[in-house]
């Protein structure tokens, strides 16, 4: 089992003052694991429901009554498959001096779990957990995290074929049976050639019309079916932002596989060596980094985004944070150069600063407000690190 202290330490900490705290996140990611971790330091009492077990769903089939008696910590497992549980939850949170917190996990955004904003606004805090990141897998193994992904089981497997094989069947179990238990009904054959067509994608700026042309169906179909792969932790859409300028500026999202290792399994490849002769390295690598930045520094993904002129200016990432912006370019290189791009972007956007992150080993100054992150570094060098 690989440590995750830091979100342990963040569940505790939201459970110290919220009565429901949700904790989501992508199917296998760890969630019950870190969960159980919550209960074993707990104080006090805990109780566990699975609710993809029958006699589970049975003890609850009039949920106030099983809840309202128990006392410490109450762990509910894949609630996304009775939503009808959170207007109880709503009511046992309510009550004077409750007896009781409750953590409810789930794999499914919050947008697809309405019911619990609607019925526990103000009682629920929600706590997103990602696959594994460069602090929790060793900056010494970051090719390996870059080609296998963030889930442990396909990180930690004992060999690249074991690792290849688990993503396999996670990609199959998912289309199979994990979108039809959320209540989506979406042929799984046409799902799948979907999302292997995104990942032709993978880095580049949304286009609904040539995907629905390339894929056969309506602009709203594939924008569906992007949204439900964004809601499931499989996707996400980096937001263009718009500088102040009088310039022609992108305005459609880019879209990226958030798991490096699931993304070379929808793209076919199956070791480092096919990966580089693939023409998507470069892609790979620059989503794999953004996410890996996302999770360094600890910062929501609403205040992520890119930004891109139609003169060809650009700039991966842009995180606005604390009333400032912090701007990073990536580069599969280990001797990156600065560009005009960089140049354009650093002016345009009034940044302090651009980093550059990259394959090679060192950190350095490139030029004046440019500089040169190693991405084995970047838990040292990043501005504003996980504390």
């Amino acid at each position: 089992m690989i440590p995750r202290p830091g979100h342990l330490a963040a569940l505790r900490r939201l459970l110290a003052v919220n009565p429901v705290v949700a904790l989501i996140g992508a199917r296998q990611v760890g969630k019950t694991t870190l969960a159980q971790q919550v209960a074993e330091a707990w104080p006090g009492p805990t109780h566990f429901f699975d609710l993809e077990s029958q006699a589970d769903v049975a003890r609850l089939a009039d949920p106030e009554l099983a809840l309202a008696p128990l006392e410490g910590l109450v762990l509910l497992d894949e609630i996304q498959h009775r939503p009808n549980l959170f207007p109880a939850l709503r009511v046992l949170a309510d009550r004077a001096d409750s007896p009781a917190r409750f953590m409810v996990l789930g794999s499914a955004s919050p947008r697809l779990l309405q019911q619990s904003s609607e019925s526990l606004a103000g009682r629920l805090a929600h706590y997103e957990l990602p696959g594994l990141y460069l602090g929790e897998a060793k900056p010494d193994n970051l090719d390996r995290l870059w080609l296998r992904g963030g889930f442990p089981r396909s990180f930690a497997a004992a060999t690249e074929t074991d690792s290849v094989q688990w993503r396999r069947d996670f990609v199959r179990t998912f289309l199979e049976r994990d979108i039809p238990q959320l209540g989506i009904r979406l042929g799984s054959s046409a799902l799948r050639r979907f999302w292997s067509m995104l990942a032709h994608y993978h880095g580049q700026v949304w286009n609904g019309s040539e995907l629905a042309r390339a894929f056969g169906v309506s602009n709203h179909t594939v924008r569906r079916y992007l949204d439900l792969l964004e809601a499931t932790f499989m996707v996400r859409t980096l937001r263009p932002w718009f500088a102040n300028l009088k310039k022609r500026q992108v305005k459609s999202p880019r879209v990226y596989i958030r798991d490096s290792g699931i993304l070379h399994t929808l793209l076919g490849l199956s070791g480092r060596v096919e990966l580089e002769r693939h023409p998507k390295i470069g892609a790979s690598w620059e989503g794999f980094i953004i996410e890996t930045i996302i999770e360094t520094i600890g910062v929501d993904g609403v205040d992520c985004h890119f930004w891109a002129t139609h003169a060809g200016a650009e700039l991966d990432l842009l995180i606005h944070r604390g009333g400032r912006f912090i701007g990073l370019e990536v580069k599969h290189t280990a001797a990156p150069r600065v560009t005009r791009s960089m140049r354009v972007a650093l002016t345009d956007l009034e940044l302090d600063r651009i980093d550059v992150i990259h394959a090679g080993s060192e950190t350095y100054p490139l030029t004046d407000g440019i500089r040169a992150v190693s991405a084995k570094r970047l838990l040292a060098d990043l501005p504003a690190p996980r504390a």
